[in-house]
């Protein structure tokens, strides 16, 4: 299955690993880059240091092509920028603010630059400044989320750019890769079908939860403080919700969520943690390794997309 993204990343197939904080470490960057996808090395609020072992150690467990997602939010940022072009990584999603500052110095390097968006007005902004392509993401995505759903944004951020979409949001099998193309988008983005992943290095408690999710069990907190996180509901949850409604302060809300992914991911807190996980959850029904999930998609999207017998 080649696009134009496979092309420009130089991948064998259009996967990409969603750089999710706390849980896109190098184990499952290079699992997923080692299996023909794009791995992603989520730096979230990390020290450039920290990112910088992260590669390192990846290029040790793969010669694939592998990127690092950066937020724009981390007071590090800067640096992390620059360790980027010292360690030699070719592509960097972004998050969370403008990567405009760091573009000439990330394309005399030939890094290839893909901000994540959630709608038409900041694709075209990328694209103006000069992006390679943009990850459109769909409400359903689990973290931090826009408003739009998947189904309806990507054939407008289509519409409205020239370079390749990847769709996110919402993917976690063959069907919604093919629903996807037929859309307009060139590759798939997913983050909650890897946190299951047999490589993800994640707590087994938070895994457990991943699969064992139903499709109601997706809750949205922080929609009134205008930053709406997609986590799966716990006590953490229906205590912020609760508080929420009740008219609890900004400050009072984030002393519920303070450490919350760490404590999820590290420590195996899923009653306390922010479990974030998207709303196709409740279609991942067993780890497996990045290998199989990745070939079972691609071969799902294949049979669909060629327009051959359902597939079972």
């Amino acid at each position: 299955m080649k696009t134009e993204i496979t092309q420009l990343l130089g991948i064998e197939y259009p996967v990409i690993q969603g750089g999710m904080a706390w849980v896109a470490d190098y184990h499952l960057a290079s699992a997923v880059s080692n299996a023909g996808g794009l791995g992603i090395i989520g730096s979230g609020g990390a020290p450039a240091e920290w990112v910088r072992e992260q590669i390192r150690e990846a290029k040790k467990l793969t010669d694939k092509p592998f990127g690092v997602n950066i937020m724009l939010m981390n007071p590090e940022a800067d640096n992390i920028a620059k360790v980027i072009i010292e360690e030699g990584v070719k592509v960097v999603t972004t998050g969370a603010g403008n990567p405009a500052k760091y573009m000439k110095e990330w394309k005399e390097a030939g890094v290839k630059v893909i901000p994540v968006v959630a709608s038409c007005a900041l694709a075209k902004m990328m694209e103006r400044c000069g992006a390679d392509a943009v990850v459109a993401e769909g409400t359903e995505a689990g973290g931090h989320i826009g408003e739009i759903t998947t189904m309806a944004l990507i054939p407008q951020v289509v519409d409205a750019v020239n370079i390749p979409v990847i769709a996110a949001g919402g993917i976690a099998d063959g069907r919604g890769m093919a629903a996807a193309f037929m859309l307009g988008a060139r590759a798939v983005q997913m983050g909650t079908r890897f946190v299951a992943a047999k490589e993800c290095a994640v707590h087994q408690n938070y895994k457990d939860k991943v699969v064992k999710a139903k499709d109601i069990d997706s809750k949205v907190t922080g929609r009134t403080t205008g930053h709406p996180v997609r986590v799966l509901r716990n006590k953490m949850s229906n205590e912020y919700i609760k508080r929420e409604n009740e008219g609890a302060t900004l400050e009072e809300l984030e002393l519920l969520t303070l450490g919350g992914l760490r404590m999820a991911v590290v420590e195996g807190n899923v009653n306390d943690g922010s479990l974030m996980a998207g709303q196709i959850a409740g279609l991942v029904k067993e780890e497996c390794t990045c290998k199989e999930i990745i070939t079972g998609v691609v071969r799902q999207a294949e049979e669909l997309l060629s327009g051959g017998q359902k597939y079972e």
